[in-house]
């Protein structure tokens, strides 16, 4: 990820989810609008509210987002977003990774939903299908 993106922004809210340390690449910054980010809890999760709140606040920022409801609240505001699928792809068409199919089956034995639909467009823009 740091290679596409270069620095990434994760909240305390995805640090405390995320459970684990974190590479010195990424920076842990709060938001500053709480409120904000309190109004859109209402709607999403903590971790979703408090990274669609901060990329308000980073104008031209990505963000990623795998939860629908978070995605249409991120839509609905206008920002960039993309899932973790989409970076998977981008890192194959940036020559990052040799390929996407291996990294979506072992994804696909972890408790992360893929529809056949979104794997198949996954691989056909890869340019794997």
């Amino acid at each position: 990820m740091h290679k596409m993106y270069g620095e990434i922004v994760i909240t305390p809210e995805i640090l405390e989810e995320y459970q684990d340390v974190v590479p010195d690449w990424i920076v842990v910054q709060t938001v500053s609008d709480k409120y904000r980010q309190r109004i859109l809890e209402l709607q999403i999760d903590k971790g979703e509210a408090s990274a669609i709140a901060l990329a308000i606040e980073i104008p031209g920022s990505t963000l990623i987002l795998d939860d629908e409801k978070a995605r249409k609240v991120a839509q609905s505001l206008d920002l960039i977003f993309t899932g973790t699928i989409g970076v998977i792809v981008k890192a194959k068409l940036s020559g990052i990774i040799p390929e996407v199919k291996s990294i979506l089956e072992m994804i696909k034995k972890t408790n992360f939903r893929i529809s056949a639909e979104l794997e198949i467009a996954a691989l056909k823009l890869a340019g794997e299908l």
